[in-house]
């Protein structure tokens, strides 16, 4: 097995679900205050108090001093540095007609409120980025009269950002729960492939050219289980044997029996969506691939299947995955976002077994060793250096998490406070996360999707409500300060902060400008389809790497430049955010550089090889 390094700098509780939650008040301070210090203060402060009270005599006691206390103060960027940054609505101009049905008929089942995902591929292989939007459908027995049945959506990009709809005869047009999907071309035969998790499974589509799909589960054996609610999944090579493996994970057991019998209600009378935390984990499971169009299940062998070791039920309750090689030995390791259980932290030990060491890593938890209601995940090395970032959207009152690599690259702690996303993000239920480079500035900013779980929030809880706006962080480039600040309407306009009850989002460029595009779905209706219409002037490099000892997809692929103002380093892998994908080719921004000093591809299984410097500002083909 390869050992070689993947690190950019070398060439080479209880989360608040709860009716305890929703009781809890808005407290503001929270926001602002991020540093231990406060804490530390206030408890030199009564412990000085209780000896002064044990060791008083009778003397008159001295005047009352009172001494204010202020709250450590955010460190910000003058607004005046932002660059401007807007996105213009254009879902219905693009000829977007699709609207996720999410089966609701007033049962409030689990599954209703938890939205499905969406992906940027480019099935027919024509150079732009088409979009697949992920579906629920109606419950058996529960469809109104005469309502058809609903099916995920295929759009067709004519390559300048405007869509048609090719669902119908795709293949792709059966009705399922779907949740999310994975894109990646397992078999290597140049085509794009689907893979679609679903209540009551894992449905596995191979993409047959010309716009048509095939279903394939049974025969490729990925399928799982009917009673397994799948959520997020992953095409990632374990073994760097030049085909992709398959990572499907999984939420909770679930079936409409067991949420009946949860009986949760909001306000103590009417039914209400229920907690996590009150059913039971689900395994995930891991599909070595034979090469032949055919799967293994190493599910069990592999080390992923991690039990509550006091219970002895499956730990997990997944929804998000983020496949980065954190200990940078060229293997890729697996990094699981978990609603309200430890998160976990799967390494890579090369001969088809996982260790896990969420603990250890100190992403399990959150800096008071509480779990947190973990919804989507990314990861990047968004200081242009060695720093590996992990983001974590979670839940209402919880803060997105911003774990960050120590020395020990295995080794992280959170500094969401410290670099600026903490407080302003605290409040929001957090979906769709990722980092992208938004401005093309050569700095990964973030951007957060959204939206709260039930429709009566306010009534119970006046600080939330059910559609939230999305959240931009531009990323200031500080060594000295926050690197993240939070965009207003004044930078960035109004149509990218419009209330929604997002879910799963995903980037790419559209339209071939550069710059990358936004679309966020909801847990019910149509989705949001973002163009970028950022005018910084900025140059930028995009390369479309393809596999040929590698996977085809070149997915795992490591893409550095080197550049007066840093390293820039840039994975090829489209699984990012909440049960969604983003586009293949990776686009690196320079800012105003017109040259860089060297250009690295690192293909999965360590081979590097330096690139002469492409054109600018166009996308350029890159074979192993």
């Amino acid at each position: 097995m390869s050992s070689a390094s993947n690190s950019p700098t070398d060439p080479g509780s209880k989360p608040p679900h709860s009716e305890e939650e929703l009781a809890r008040v808005d407290d503001s301070i929270i926001e602002k205050a991020f540093k231990g210090s406060l804490i530390a203060l206030a408890a030199i402060l009564v412990g000085g108090g209780i000896v002064l009270w044990l060791t008083r005599t009778k003397k008159a006691a001295a005047p009352t001093q009172v001494t204010t206390l202020s709250a450590p103060q955010q460190a910000t960027k003058a607004a005046e540095s932002l660059p401007k940054l807007p996105f213009a609505d254009i879902t219905t101009a693009a000829g977007i007609r699709f609207s996720y049905n999410s089966g609701a008929t007033g049962e409030k089942l689990l599954p209703e409120t938890m939205g499905g995902g969406v992906a940027f591929l480019d099935y027919d292989n024509d150079g732009d980025q088409d979009l697949l939007f992920i579906n629920g459908t109606w419950w058996e027995g529960k469809a109104p009269a005469n309502a058809a049945p609903t099916t995920a959506a295929l759009y067709s990009n004519n390559g300048k950002g405007a869509f048609t709809d090719v669902t119908a005869g795709s293949g792709l047009d059966i009705p399922i729960h779907g949740m999310g999907c994975a894109i990646g071309d397992y078999d290597n035969d140049g085509l794009e492939d689907v893979l679609i998790t679903a209540v009551g499974g894992a449905v596995l589509f191979k993409n047959l050219g010309s716009g048509k799909f095939r279903n394939v589960t049974a025969e490729a054996g990925v399928g799982g289980e009917k009673s397994d609610w799948t959520t997020a999944a992953t095409w990632f090579d374990i073994d760097n044997d030049g085909d992709l493996d398959l990572y499907v994970a999984s939420y909770v057991k679930w079936s409409r029996e067991i949420d009946y019998e949860v009986g949760y209600k909001l306000d103590g009378v009417n039914r209400a969506y229920g907690p996590p935390m009150n059913f039971q984990g689900a395994f995930p499971r891991l599909y070595r691939n034979n090469g032949k169009g055919t799967f293994t299940d190493i599910s069990a062998a592999s080390g992923v299947q991690v039990k509550n070791a006091a219970t002895g039920v499956p730990a997990a309750k997944t929804l998000g995955l983020a496949p980065i090689d954190i200990n940078r030995d060229g293997l890729i390791d697996l990094i699981a976002a978990n609603d309200t259980t430890p998160n976990q932290v799967f390494t890579n030990a090369g001969n088809g077994t996982f260790v896990e060491i969420g603990q250890i890593s100190g992403i399990a938890f959150d800096s008071y060793g509480n779990t947190r209601g973990a919804m989507g995940i990314d990861a990047g090395f968004y200081r242009n250096d060695s720093t590996l970032a992990v983001l974590i959207g979670n839940f209402a009152n919880e803060m997105t998490a911003l774990y960050t690599s120590q020395k020990d690259p295995s080794l992280f702690t959170d500094a969401a406070i410290s670099e600026g996303i903490g407080p302003a993000s605290r409040l929001l239920l957090k979906f769709g996360v990722f980092f992208f480079d938004c401005d093309l500035d050569g700095r990964l900013d973030v951007l957060s999707a959204n939206g709260h779980l039930e429709e009566e929030i306010s009534k119970i809880q006046k600080s939330q409500r059910y559609r939230q706006p999305i959240q931009l962080f531009w990323n200031t480039g500080s060594d000295s300060s926050a690197a993240y600040v939070p965009v207003t309407e004044e930078h960035a306009g109004s149509d990218l902060f419009k209330p929604l009850v997002g879910r799963g989002s995903a980037y790419a460029d559209i339209d071939g400008d550069g710059d990358l595009d936004v679309v966020v779905v909801q847990a019910s209706g149509p989705p949001l389809l973002l163009r970028n219409d950022q005018q910084a002037g900025n140059r930028w490099i995009r390369l479309k790497l393809e596999g040929r000892k590698s996977n085809r997809s070149a997915i795992g692929a490591w893409v550095r430049i080197k550049t007066s103002a840093g390293l820039l380093a840039r994975q090829v892998m489209p699984t990012r955010s909440y049960l969604s994908q983003s586009e293949l080719p990776v686009t690196i921004g320079l800012g105003k550089e017109a040259k860089v000093e060297s250009i690295e591809v690192q293909w999965p299984g360590g081979e590097r090889k330096s690139i002469p410097m492409p054109a600018l500002n166009v996308e350029t083909r890159v074979r192993e």
